[in-house]
């Protein structure tokens, strides 16, 4: 109790010194007399009652890097050399053992295996194993906790997906950067506690869709969704004042718009005009932060070059990761990238190479770049996608060329930062690279684990909709706490 105090009071003498050139309002002044009265900063009054966090936290920001698709773990982290003695023979029923397989797959006459194509060494004094595929992050390992033990029972993409970010396989529940901003509140008045970056892989830049549904609200107020921010000249649509109004008619607008809508609520009672009431003036607000929070000008040259070119062209992966950064800089809660085109059913090697070069080197960028700024001791990097892929190949083996189709029962992802153990690798796989044999880690045991660092006991943090209390986790899920330093 007494670490969890201190946390308040370090946090609003923080809050308390960024607002005295704004003005020090009712929430700063009641926060200071007592912090558990305003420790969500949600505007709504059901927000306020949370009482969150739970405990000290060890997280305040959340960066999810989120590969859609399903990266080879094989490929990647997950060493097997004994693939490569093996290559080409079926295989074995023993190892299979009946798991389930997709409709692509299923009707092959048989399961060839074949180990990687690429080279792996282990690196810095974790000894971690990385393929050349990715350089960069092989630089960074001592910084990374690697779990090779993930597992999901989803083994086709829209309910994979759907259930990573939403603790369901059908839609309809709030996405985990909703249930954040949800609990948690927001860390910046200025800008929306929960962003969204896409960006499209080369590696396959045609492959998996992606939906807005996996960062929408479900069932909680739309105050919760997720804000995305778009490459272009608009980052964020109809942020824009229309051509001809100015941004004193504006004010004036917003605030016959407010009393209008308070109207409204005091007759109906609805908590969505309230909502909506919050999103006008966050739109208003944005007006002067989003341009400002994109314009990477002031980033001096080493920076962008540490992120690699790519990072000047928006909507890339790198100018995104170099976004991120900018936007945890700036005290967003949650910031979700999806990189799409992890999906090499066919022509692996080829795709998955221009695949990783997409991702490699911003991802150790950013990880290094939180760090030197003293960010990523409170920022929890996590880095993965929906699934991992087979040991066999999908369609015909040949000398250079071969595929992979959807794995659910094992895969590798990492985090950093955020008070997970540095250097780090925890659960193993066969030799085979096909089942888990030591610590296996479910996407509900991931989620109650992040949201573990974030100082929220998953168990307790409901929601009650329809007569039911929902949560993340659903009715599982337990905290993976070798993972915590």
């Amino acid at each position: 109790m007494e670490e969890l105090s201190k946390h308040f009071l370090n946090n609003n003498r923080r809050h308390f010194i960024k607002k005295l050139g704004l003005g020090i309002g009712g929430l700063a002044a009641a926060s200071l007399i007592d912090p558990f009265s305003s420790v969500s900063a949600g505007t709504m009054a059901d927000d306020l009652t949370l009482k969150l966090p739970h405990f000290a936290p060890k997280a305040k920001r959340v960066i999810y890097l989120f590969q859609s698709g399903g990266p080879s773990q094989l490929e990647l982290f997950d060493y097997k050399p004994l693939l490569d003695k093996l290559r080409g023979q079926d295989l074995p029923d023993s190892v299979r053992n009946g798991q389930r397989l997709t409709g692509m797959t299923s009707g092959q006459d048989s399961f060839p295996l074949v180990g990687s194509k690429f080279k792996f060494d282990q690196y810095g004094e974790s000894r971690a194993w990385v393929s050349n595929l990715m350089p960069y992050t092989a630089k960074v390992v001592d910084e990374l906790c690697f779990i090779k033990s993930m597992y999901t029972e989803a083994i086709n993409h829209d309910p994979a997906i759907t259930f990573f970010q939403t603790g369901s396989q059908q839609s309809g529940r709030p996405s985990m950067g909703s249930w954040m901003s949800y609990g948690l509140g927001s860390l910046n008045e200025n800008l929306p506690t929960f962003t969204v970056l896409l960006s499209r892989g080369t590696g396959r830049p045609n492959g998996q869709p992606l939906y807005s549904r996996l960062w929408g609200n479900g069932f909680l107020s739309s105050l919760h969704q997720g804000v995305q921010f778009r490459a272009g000249k608009d980052p964020v649509l109809y942020l824009k004042d229309p051509e001809g109004m100015s941004r004193l008619e504006r004010r004036k607008m917003l605030d016959y718009l407010s009393e209008l809508n308070h109207i409204q609520e005091a007759e109906f009672g609805d908590p969505e005009i309230n909502s909506r009431i919050a999103q006008y003036e966050m739109a208003y607000r944005m007006q002067t932060s989003v341009p400002d929070t994109m314009n990477i000008e002031d980033e001096p040259e080493h920076i962008i070059q540490m992120y690699g070119t790519d990072a000047l062209t928006p909507g890339t992966y790198a100018a995104n990761c170099l976004l991120a950064r900018r936007l945890v800089e700036r005290d967003v809660r949650f910031v979700q990238l999806y990189h799409m085109g992890w999906d090499q059913h066919n022509n692996l090697p080829t795709q998955i190479e221009k695949q990783a070069k997409d991702v490699d080197q911003a991802t150790g960028a950013l990880i290094m770049d939180l760090k030197q700024r003293g960010l990523l001791e409170d920022t929890l990097v996590v880095w993965g996608g929906e699934f991992g892929r087979t040991n066999y190949s999908q369609g015909v083996l040949t000398e250079s060329n071969y595929g992979r189709d959807h794995h659910p029962k094992c895969f590798t992802m990492f985090m950093a930062g955020g008070g997970v153990k540095p250097g780090f690798t925890y659960g193993e796989t066969d030799d085979f690279g096909y089942n888990i044999v030591k610590d296996p880690v479910h996407v509900h045991d991931l989620q109650a684990t992040i949201m573990h660092l974030m100082g929220v006991d998953h168990t307790k943090f409901t929601y009650k909709h329809q007569g039911r209390r929902f949560r993340l986790t659903d009715v599982s899920g337990h905290v993976v706490n070798d993972l915590i330093a």
